[in-house]
């Protein structure tokens, strides 16, 4: 109930009036009716003396009580609320002009409204009265009615004009004093309303309203401490109402006086405006306790101030914040601060807001917008703030602790006064290592290189070097890696890093790519002999090892190296099992090479090797003597790998076995076996040309160019044409021409599009058009090795094929192609590309079935890093979303979140975050969307998500201004994501629905 609107009911003093009923006549018998009239009029029979006083008016002769008549007949009607009334007593003064109760008529019809409370009504006829004609002793009365007649009808101005002229009165002055007071107070003139109040003298008066309006007037005035006396003194005297209203006087006066105990329990007692309090209401509570150091008490007033944009909020939110940080809660104390940051009625509120928000924005991050942004703002609105050299340099650390390395890159480039050199040297290392991970090395390099130039701390220096030398090994700039490994090996901090244990792998694989052997071995002799390089990389370095004295043809050792190998249950098992069975080959031991195949091949029932093995297996049984078992091992190939590039090799060395044990009709199926099954193959066009001499042997000429014509991969008559054609443009390649080797390709094919050479012409141009980024020129040459038959260039080109149809998004176009790679590969690593992006293509026409088990296929692939696992496992987690197996999903996004980084890393805590709400862990969830906020505020669309989670488990943790400021916040800087937008909206509409209930300043409306 608003204090100054108070409804007041008129207190009056004596009687209405009473009529005089004396006549100067002597009664006589012609007067006897009227007389009678003037009987039932005083004693208010209207209705009865009315028809008389018409009678009389009518019949009488004399003109006075013709007059007299008319008036009380008129009078009557009025009290009798007849239609027309009004008229009638007009009619009276109009027609009797000179009657003596002309003036009369007036007074008393304003004073017979004035008495029912028909003020303006009153007041139309209190301005017909002629108050010079008035008798003195009713001045008092028709000033007081007047001036409160205009009160009433809410004139206060002209109201005073009267009530000011009856204050002296005995009669009327109390009252008079107490309208004069009250327009005063409605009008926010306490002094003046005061001075009236105070010059009361009426007991009643005083007992009744005057102690309620006094209390609330000293408060107005600021004299506390009589407020809060004539309050408490009110109290037992008052309503339920004025109780409510006299407790927050009370309370008020005593948080004025800094006496917050004392206010606390007038002010819970005081019970709002209809039953609901406004955000002022909440925060003189919610100060109340902040000042006694009650903070959690101080947060549950503070939190239900929602949309307040006036001074009182900002400063409840500048506390609220504050009280936050007391209770170690700076998520919550960051939104505080970031509102109070925002309104402008306290600059020093404003500005320490603003300091204490950048400085939490850096601390645990900020989901709104980047952390660097908020300080460079903060610098830009108080460019010489004494904080200016702890922003910057918070600046600089927030984009390190942001992973923003590029942008920090770009500020100390632009600012070098922001941070010191060696500041820059981390940058610039710390970007590289990013992009390196992104696979990005070029960039990483040159981010290296920016390291290097800017050295001034050694450990980084050394960790540069090294990281540069790896970013130019997976360049195959392999003699450059090997310069900057060498130079890191010479560092003086270079052992006092855990890089340093890699040191002796990279340079064994340096050397080994330099095709320098000797050295290669030398260095994975120390990997082998290491305890501080982990099994993995060893089990490699036996390979490797093996592998350089392979090359060398040290079979003896090479094979030890094997061995070992094989024996660590690796990845390659199978890899090391079948060079060693080429060592025992090379060592002159046919026998041993053959038990060791056959082994090779029970034990690696799954090995993508199984094909090598078979057709070297054939090659040494023939070799071996044993033709018959060499002939069946090469159908073998045929039967179970009919894919494999082997098979059409196995078909062409069993037609090579026959001719040469002059078998010259089992030559010629096999030969045509191998031309009908893969055409357009090396193998097709050297089995035509053995066929041809087999045909020659046995002088069936005709015959064989009967057949070769029916063969579009065979130009009979322009072999020589053929061959110098490409060569030609083969040498231009050789000698780096790349624009002529083009050409040379192109008028190849143009000429010979089924030539002898016309895969390696394809391929080969394909690569060229690849190196140059005209991916779309390189893929259907790709195209045409991919689908010409198993050859040498067979699965590069169908990697390549899936890779472009996979960078457009082609996954239509791609899956064929990425299937029959998956079927076909003989690289562990183009398989497992084949499989993770049939994952992603069966994802994006929405098979989750197939999803799941392309995904489950990815993890189960030897040898693959961690940015493979996590696209599986979220490919996983996507799908079962998608087919609402929340059980699986939560596992899945669970498995993510230990592995990834970046985009999936950001969704994988969203999702963390969100099972953690829906389960009811609403503290727990919050943890997990300050972490997204802190780690991954860049990816914009995943902290949007979460920050509508937060505020949801905000409001089911009771914080309402956390909740709603949370949502108004995304609503604001989130609209290029409209779904987030739309979602926030309606959870922001629930809320303040919600509370609207019971604070008034809350417009459920208002978004």
């Amino acid at each position: 109930m608003n204090r100054k609107s108070l409804l007041l009911i008129p207190i009056f003093m004596g009687t209405f009036f009473v009529l005089s009923a004396q006549e100067t006549k002597i009664y006589t018998h012609e007067n006897k009716a009227y007389q009678d009239a003037l009987a039932l009029y005083n004693n208010e029979q209207y209705q009865a003396a009315q028809r008389i006083f018409e009678s009389v008016k009518a019949s009488t002769k004399d003109g006075e009580t013709e007059a007299n008549s008319a008036y009380y007949a008129a009078n009557a009607a009025i009290r009798l609320n007849q239609r027309g009334a009004d008229k009638m007593m007009e009619d009276f003064v109009e027609r009797y002009p000179t009657s003596t109760k002309r003036n009369s008529a007036f007074l008393d019809v304003a004073d017979y409204y004035f008495e029912t409370g028909k003020y303006p009504y009153a007041l139309k006829w209190y301005k017909k009265v002629d108050e010079n004609s008035m008798p003195y002793s009713e001045r008092d009365r028709f000033n007081f009615n007047n001036g409160y007649a205009l009160y009433a009808s809410k004139r206060p101005q002209e109201a005073e004009r009267y009530l000011n002229k009856v204050t002296t009165s005995q009669k009327y002055g109390s009252q008079a004093k107490y309208y004069l007071g009250y327009i005063a107070y409605e009008q926010d003139d306490y002094n003046s309303a005061s001075a009236r109040f105070d010059q009361i003298q009426d007991p009643e008066l005083l007992d009744e309203k005057l102690t309620y309006y006094q209390a609330d007037l000293n408060f107005k005035l600021g004299k506390f401490e009589e407020a809060i006396a004539m309050a408490k003194k009110q109290l037992a005297k008052s309503n339920r109402q004025e109780v409510s209203e006299l407790n927050k006087i009370i309370g008020e006066s005593y948080f004025n006086l800094e006496q917050y105990a004392e206010a606390i329990p007038y002010l819970e007692e005081y019970r709002g405006k209809r039953g609901k309090w406004n955000n002022t209401d909440y925060y003189l509570l919610g100060y109340s306790h902040y000042k006694l150091g009650d903070y959690q008490k101080a947060i549950q007033q503070f939190n239900k101030i929602i949309g307040g944009t006036n001074a009182v909020s900002q400063n409840a939110y500048y506390h609220l914040a504050e009280c936050y940080l007391k209770l170690d809660k700076k998520s919550e104390a960051l939104n505080a601060f970031r509102n109070a940051s925002q309104m402008e009625f306290s600059p020093e509120i404003q500005k320490d807001a603003w300091l204490n928000y950048a400085r939490l924005s850096y601390e645990i991050g900020n989901a709104y917008e980047p952390v660097p942004q908020v300080l460079t703002t903060y610098l830009e609105k108080y460019p010489k703030d004494e904080h200016q050299m702890e922003i910057q340099e918070l600046l600089v650390d927030s984009y390190i602790t942001s992973r923003n390395f590029e942008g920090a890159m770009q500020l100390l480039e632009e600012n070098q006064n922001y941070a010191s050199k060696e500041t820059y040297q981390k940058v610039a290392y710390y970007r590289g290592v990013e992009l390196f991970i992104d696979g990005d090395y070029e960039g990483a390099w040159e981010r290296f290189d920016k390291s290097l130039k800017s050295a001034d701390n050694t450990n980084f220096e050394a960790r540069a070097r090294y990281w540069k030398a790896e970013s130019a090994y997976r360049l195959n700039r392999f003699e450059e890696a090997l310069v900057d490994f060498v130079r890191f090996q010479n560092s003086p901090a270079a052992k006092s890093l855990s890089e340093y244990d890699q040191l002796d792998y990279n340079l064994g694989y340096s050397y080994f790519k330099l095709k320098d052997y000797n050295n290669a071995i030398s260095y994975f002799q120390n990997v082998v002999s290491s305890n501080a390089i982990d099994d993995q990389r060893k089990n490699d370095g036996y390979l490797r090892l093996g592998d350089s004295y392979f090359v060398n043809s040290k079979y003896q050792l090479a094979k030890k190296a094997y061995d070992t190998s094989s024996k660590m249950n690796g990845p390659e098992r199978d890899y090391a099992a079948f060079q060693k069975t080429l060592c025992d080959g090379f060592l002159g031991n046919n026998a041993g090479k053959i038990d060791g195949l056959n082994e090779f091949l029970r034990m690696f029932p799954r090995s993508s090797l199984r094909d090598d093995a078979l057709f070297e297996l054939g090659n040494t049984l023939i070799s071996n003597n044993q033709e018959n078992l060499g002939l069946q091992t090469y159908d073998r190939i045929v039967n179970e790998f009919s894919g494999s590039k082997f098979a059409p090799r196995g078909l062409l060395r069993s037609g090579l076995v026959h001719y040469n044990a002059s078998r010259n009709q089992q030559a010629l199926y096999k030969l045509k076996e191998v031309v009908q099954k893969y055409p357009n193959t090396q193998e097709a066009k050297q089995a035509v040309a053995t066929a041809k001499l087999v045909y020659v042997d046995e002088g069936r000429v005709s015959e064989y160019a009967a057949w070769a014509r029916n063969l579009d991969f065979v130009e009979v008559t322009d072999t020589e044409l053929d061959n110098a054609s490409f060569e030609s443009a083969e040498r231009k390649q050789i000698e780096g021409k790349t624009a002529a080797a083009i050409r040379g390709y192109e008028d190849y094919l143009n000429e010979f599009p089924n030539g002898l050479h016309a895969q390696n012409a394809n391929f080969a141009l394909a690569q060229l058009y690849f190196a140059d980024g005209e991916k779309e020129k390189a893929l259907p040459k790709y195209k045409a090795v991919a689908d010409g038959g198993n050859g040498e260039y067979t699965e590069q080109a169908l990697t390549r094929v899936c890779e472009i149809y996979v960078d457009k998004q082609d996954y239509n176009s791609a899956i064929p192609y990425l299937k029959r790679l998956e079927n076909t590969a003989d690289i562990s690593e183009n398989k497992t590309f084949a499989q993770s992006n049939l994952m992603k293509g069966f994802y994006g026409q929405k098979d989750y079935s197939q999803t799941i088990a392309y995904a489950e296929k990815v993890l189960n692939a030897p040898k693959i890093d961690d940015r493979i696992k996590s696209d599986a496992q979220i490919m996983i987690a996507r799908s079962a979303i998608a087919t609402d197996n929340e059980n699986l999903a939560k596992t899945a996004y669970q498995d993510v979140k230990q592995i990834a980084s970046g985009e999936l890393a950001a969704e994988a805590w969203y999702y963390d975050a969100y099972f953690k709400n829906k389960e009811g862990n609403f503290e727990a969830s919050n943890e997990s969307v300050q972490k997204l906020a802190k780690d991954y505020a860049a990816y914009k669309e995943w902290a949007g998500k979460g920050l509508v989670i937060m505020a949801k488990n905000f409001y089911n943790l009771g914080d309402a201004f956390q909740a709603t400021y949370i949502l108004e916040s995304v609503i604001s800087n989130f609209s290029e994501f409209q779904e987030i937008v739309s979602d926030a909206e309606n959870e922001l509409a629930t809320i303040k629905a919600k509370e609207a209930e019971s604070n008034s300043s809350v417009d459920p409306n208002e978004n």
